[in-house]
């Protein structure tokens, strides 16, 4: 009979019959799995069954191809500790439904399993907002790489430059530098500076989140026929509204 153990982050979570839920989670070994969880759309399970908490679960099913079942410990509940800081929990639901439409199942992602945890971290931790954003639009570029679409934003796909660059192609996803971009430029992405950009008229997490979800729904979501889920896009609202107008970061509430 298949069983395995792993710490695991739950991704999400859908009612199945009567009182039950399936659970999608992320390990390393296992990748993104899902199982069957009794009783789990109850309200004893629900706080949970949360995307972004931290589990240890145990997986088994009578054949290796069937659904199986989960039982699970809590190890951490992060987006609980967040419930005043709406703009963080959107960062951890939008992290957790990219990977829950992105990733195949049942394959290992030990590197995007450990990528993951870090953020959370990084999310919990920062009470001011001053730089989770830029983790996260690191780790969407590390999603894309996964997914397979590196993007090269270290030289010029022009003149092979390494300095002075501003832009990013939205067809090949590489750099541009800001003397080769000529009249194109008003139609290319701008590249965030925290990224190596050197010009940037708008918000840098603004311009960052522009950048990977282009990418994201371009070349990951359309392949499949969807669409940005509505965690990501609430993110970049929530991003684009309270930074858009170039405002000190550091002086804005978390409200």
């Amino acid at each position: 009979m298949p069983d395995w153990q792993a710490d695991a982050i739950i991704l999400g979570v859908r009612p199945h019959g009567e009182g039950n839920a399936v659970l999608s989670v992320l390990t390393s070994e296992q990748g993104r799995h899902a199982g069957l969880v009794r009783a789990g759309s109850t309200s004893k399970l629900r706080a949970v069954l949360q995307p972004g908490n931290r589990v240890r679960v145990r997986w088994r099913a009578r054949l290796s191809e069937q659904l199986g079942q989960m039982q699970l410990e809590l190890c951490e509940a992060v987006p609980a500790l967040l419930l005043d800081s709406p703009l963080r929990l959107a960062g951890i639901a939008s992290a957790c439904a990219l990977l829950d439409t992105t990733l195949p199942e049942r394959e290992m992602q030990p590197v995007l399993f450990e990528a993951s945890n870090a953020l959370l971290d990084l999310i919990k931790l920062d009470e001011t907002n001053a730089g989770w954003i830029e983790g996260y639009v690191r780790w969407e570029l590390g999603l894309l790489a996964t997914a397979g679409y590196q993007l090269d934003l270290s030289r010029c796909v022009a003149s092979g430059k390494t300095t002075n660059l501003g832009y990013v192609s939205p067809k090949s996803g590489n750099a541009v530098a800001v003397d080769t971009a000529g009249e194109f430029a008003g139609r290319m992405l701008v590249l965030p500076k925290f990224l190596g950009g050197v010009q940037n008229a708008r918000h840098d997490w603004v311009t960052g989140l522009d950048l990977t979800g282009h990418f994201l729904a371009k070349r990951v979501f359309a392949a499949h026929n969807s669409d940005l889920p509505p965690q990501r896009k609430r993110l970049a609202d929530m991003v684009r509204n309270r930074y858009s107008g170039g405002q000190d970061f550091m002086r804005r509430s978390d409200a």
